[in-house]
């Protein structure tokens, strides 16, 4: 699956980003951590490195070249892979993106005219003074959560020395300064989350009133000249998350000389991770900057564990009691999608209940095979796969203005982890034998865990199974992943007495729930899905004709 680099917005004033060098070349492979661009703002010149392995299939903007923020500079994907529809749809968009303005009159604003407003809306904000906000670093985040100040009010700060770490909804990002000054001011406390754009920290030279500039700062909006937003590195995910040229800066215990270390934060956050010092490491990326490979390479030894032995409180008997613990991002993510999804698309569910022991002796043969074992949950998803070919209009999307079908099959399968809930996906579920969906499945699931996954591995899905069967649960219904249309919740096999030739025998059944969009999926339609679905499922041999 594809995966489309778009520029990325760092600051509140950030319009569009200049592509200064290219690192590939359309065609060459780009492992994770390793960089792509070297890309100027109006804050900074930043390093653009890749989340995810891949060969880059397309470059959007040449060097020396402006690109408005949000507008693709590169494609990420497989050798080979047809991107043409991904070109064509983003030509698309931004012709009616133009003709939009153009409806509602919008005036193209030249520099000088930002600048002159700017100058004349934000004159009364005292020189020196550098307003640090919230940024946006990806189309997806709306707050940020400070996890911890490094800096207290009245400590000096220098450029590049690291103000915060911030936890957004994609990653935690180290936020450092590109002044010198004094943090005069602290917006926000640790562990609580703010809009973006809000403003988090301000600069000065020191002994300045806080109240006057905050007053000023709300009555003009703070879009000041010399205002800046400092700008993060990303210690995970998405290439859309930028990470700058500036690097954190190590100190030793014995000196209060620092010393600059070249990681990327992937790098730099399993070092921390593993508690390794990255000084004793060296690099292989370019000019020998640290990347992830060379970390968990690394044969030394870490600078001792980090983990503190933590005794429980006892509570006295007949006391009350409670813990608060703070929401985290991915948290507040799935609570919103969730909710996004319940409320905007009417669900309806059918019920049915699947004979088993067919599917139960076809699994003992097949996990008799040498080296092979599957699981009923693979087998589940191969009758999936099987099921949407002959009901396309389960494999669809509502998309406001039009139903989209898919004519390709990319199953998830949700995943319970420490914080949440996440959904690799097995794509062409359709094109693959049982022993390679089970081979895929159990490495989602294991990098899920470990939190190793890339955002292609959980893009891109038109179906999800859901399955608590081995909890012994015995139906339950799922929530549907937008955009998706349908998603197939799967309970326990529960052995039961059963009814069959007109005698009463033991019998081992599973109950399998589907809940349905209704602007996409009638309840004939789901129906109809469901009873081949039971069909494959009751008979797997059928699967593979």
């Amino acid at each position: 699956m594809a995966e489309i680099v778009r520029m990325p917005k760092l600051s509140d004033t950030m319009t569009d980003g200049v592509i200064a060098k290219w690192h590939k070349k359309v065609g060459d492979k780009v492992k994770s951590g390793e960089l792509l661009a070297d890309i100027e703002t109006d804050k900074a010149t930043m390093e653009f490195e890749s989340f995810q392995d891949g060969v880059l299939l397309h470059i959007g903007i040449p060097e020396k070249q402006a690109v408005p923020v949000d507008s693709i500079i590169a494609i990420l994907g497989t050798q080979g892979e047809d991107i043409s529809a991904i070109l064509k749809e983003e030509t698309q968009g931004t012709k009616e993106t133009e003709k939009t303005k153009e409806a509602e009159g919008t005036k193209t604003v030249t520099l000088s005219e930002v600048e002159a407003n700017n100058s004349t809306t934000t004159s009364k904000i005292p020189e020196g003074i550098e307003i640090v906000r919230m940024p946006k670093l990806s189309d997806t985040m709306t707050e940020g959560v400070i996890e911890k100040w490094h800096k207290k009010v009245g400590d000096k700060v220098k450029s590049g020395e690291l103000l915060a770490d911030i936890a957004t909804d994609k990653a935690t990002m180290e936020f450092e300064s590109f002044q010198d000054g004094v943090l005069i001011h602290i917006g926000i406390e640790e562990g609580k989350s703010i809009p973006v754009d809000s403003i988090i920290a301000i600069l000065g030279k020191g002994g300045e009133n806080i109240s006057d500039i905050l007053a000023t700062v709300n009555s003009t909006g703070g879009k000041s000249q010399d205002s800046k937003t400092a700008v993060t590195k990303s210690n995970d995910n998405k290439a859309q998350d930028a990470s700058p040229i500036k690097h954190s800066t190590l100190s030793t215990n014995n000196s209060t000389e620092s010393v600059r270390i070249k990681a990327s934060p992937l790098a730099k956050a399993l070092a921390k991770e593993k508690n390794i010092d990255l000084s004793k490491i060296n690099g292989t990326g370019d000019n020998g900057r640290i990347t992830k490979t060379d970390v968990e390479n690394f044969k030394g030894t870490s600078t001792g564990s980090s983990a503190k032995s933590q005794t429980a409180n006892a509570v006295a008997l007949g006391t009350e009691s409670f813990t608060d613990e703070p929401i985290s991002q991915m948290r507040k993510v799935i609570a919103r999608r969730l909710l996004e999804s319940k409320n905007g698309a009417p669900h309806f569910y059918l019920n049915v209940e699947c004979d088993m022991d067919n599917a139960m002796a076809a699994r003992n043969a097949i996990n008799a095979i040498p080296d092979t074992k599957v699981s009923f949950n693979d087998l589940i998803i191969k009758a999936c796969a099987a099921a949407l070919k002959k009901h396309p209009r389960v494999n669809t999307s509502w998309l406001v203005d039009k139903i989209r079908t898919y004519s390709h099959i990319h199953i998830g399968v949700a995943v319970a982890v420490e914080d949440g809930l996440l959904v690799p996906v097995v794509r062409f579920a359709d094109q693959k034998s049982l022993s390679q969906i089970s081979a895929e499945v159990k490495d989602l699931g294991k990098r899920a865990k470990d939190k190793k996954l890339q955002p292609a591995d959980w893009e891109g899905n038109t179906f999800t199974v859901s399955n608590l069967g081995m909890f012994g649960i015995e139906s339950f219904t799922s929530i549907i992943n937008s955009p998706e249309s349908c998603i197939l919740s799967v309970g326990a096999i529960r052995q039961i007495p059963v009814v069959k030739n007109n005698a009463v025998v033991p019998g081992n059944v599973m109950k399998l729930t589907l809940a349905c969009d209704h602007r996409t999926v009638d309840g004939a339609t789901g129906a109809a899905f469901l009873q081949t679905l039971k069909g494959f499922i009751e008979n797997p041999v059928t699967i593979l004709v």
